[in-house]
């Protein structure tokens, strides 16, 4: 490792802890046989499962979590340049001294003479700069593999960004009863044997884009949202079996209003 000297600040420190990370990861992709062997292709869905694993520390405010998950994201970033580098395409240098030019020419209300005093014209004059970039459509920089509830919820934001939303939340709140109505048209809830599934099928995609845009109007993140019920639910149902368990029965063999009481008690915790 190298003895590059820096002092005592506290950006002295971070730049002595990120010098530190290099200095690890040139001596593991010398010396460990897994970190020699790995590729961009083959750190993808690790990245994927880290990130995954942040935002779940994120949801659960837990600082410590955050603060490892963090650490797991940015080795997995020096480790991308690292391999780039092996293969002369760029280095970590090349990748953050991109970022700062990328940031500073989407910043010209900073670094410039352009105007944006409220958020909504900052994003505004940022979709325009990515046109400008090469981007053919302000739609185009939304990646084709995202989750399709985060997707929607990015979509919505740059179509908003180039001026195409709602006036007001009444209004959107009307759409969403418009494709629910919709919905339920598509097929006879009494009769499941009438339902045509690639209609109905489209009409609740066509719902959930509507809850989608009118959770992103109102500034409730829909995802996020989603995830906590989601954790919620796991919650009291584990509450379930661990009162059953207690009670000596399985859940199998446990009538639908047994479970609904224990489920009423979960909710009271």
């Amino acid at each position: 490792m190298n003895s590059i000297q820096f002092d005592d600040t506290p950006r002295g420190r971070q730049l002595q802890a990120f010098n530190r990370i290099l200095d690890v990861m040139d001596e593991l992709r010398e010396k460990c046989p897994w970190d020699r062997k790995q590729t961009l292709s083959s750190l993808r869905h690790l990245t994927i499962e880290e990130t995954y694993e942040l935002s779940d520390a994120i949801l659960r405010q837990d600082m410590q979590e955050i603060k490892k998950e963090i650490g797991d994201i940015m080795l997995h970033m020096v480790f991308y340049a690292k391999i780039a580098s092996e293969q002369q395409a760029f280095d970590i240098a090349d990748v953050l001294n991109s970022l700062c030019e990328k940031l500073i020419f989407r910043h010209p209300h900073i670094y410039g003479d352009v105007t944006a005093n409220t958020e909504e014209e900052v994003k505004q004059n940022w979709e325009k700069l990515k046109l400008k970039e090469g981007n053919k459509s302000v739609l185009g920089g939304v990646p084709g593999s995202l989750p399709a509830l985060v997707k929607a919820m990015r979509i919505q934001e740059k179509a908003r960004g180039a001026g195409f939303d709602w006036d007001e939340k009444s209004q959107v709140w009307q759409k969403v009863q418009e494709e629910l109505n919709e919905f339920e048209s598509e097929f006879n809830i009494l009769d499941t044997n009438t339902i045509d599934h690639e209609k109905a099928t489209a009409e609740f995609g066509d719902l959930l884009f509507s809850l989608i845009n009118f959770a992103r109007f109102i500034e409730i993140n829909p995802e996020e949202a989603l995830e906590k019920t989601n954790l919620k639910f796991i919650d009291r149902f584990q509450f379930i079996e661990r009162e059953a368990a207690k009670a000596g029965k399985q859940l199998q063999d446990m009538t639908l209003k047994e479970m609904d009481f224990y489920w009423n008690e979960a909710k009271k915790l």
